[in-house]
């Protein structure tokens, strides 16, 4: 299982992501897209790293806006994992 970081390394690498917030224990991103199709075609872009990660967003659709929130589930919060899948996705 996946190590808890501390609050303090969680401050310090949430520094780093552009566009993520730190809320709770989850990392949260909030794309707005043109239409729905454009929506669903970022959520289906998202498949392909996390299943090479082993590491599944919790992921919300509303029309043109995604919400795409990472957490360590078994971990019971933020890890390495959370950080380096929310760098990937930010490429996207």
């Amino acid at each position: 299982m996946a190590e808890l970081l501390t609050d303090t390394e969680i401050q310090e690498r949430a520094k780093q992501l552009e566009g993520w917030t730190v809320e709770g224990k989850e990392l949260r991103l909030t794309r707005k897209f043109k239409d729905f199709v454009e929506a669903i075609a970022f959520v289906n872009q998202l498949v392909e790293p996390a299943e090479a990660a082993g590491h599944h967003p919790d992921i919300e659709i509303s029309y043109n806006k995604v919400t795409v929130s990472l957490t360590t589930h078994d971990a019971g919060g933020l890890t390495s994992q959370d950080f380096d899948l929310a760098q990937v996705i930010f490429q996207i």
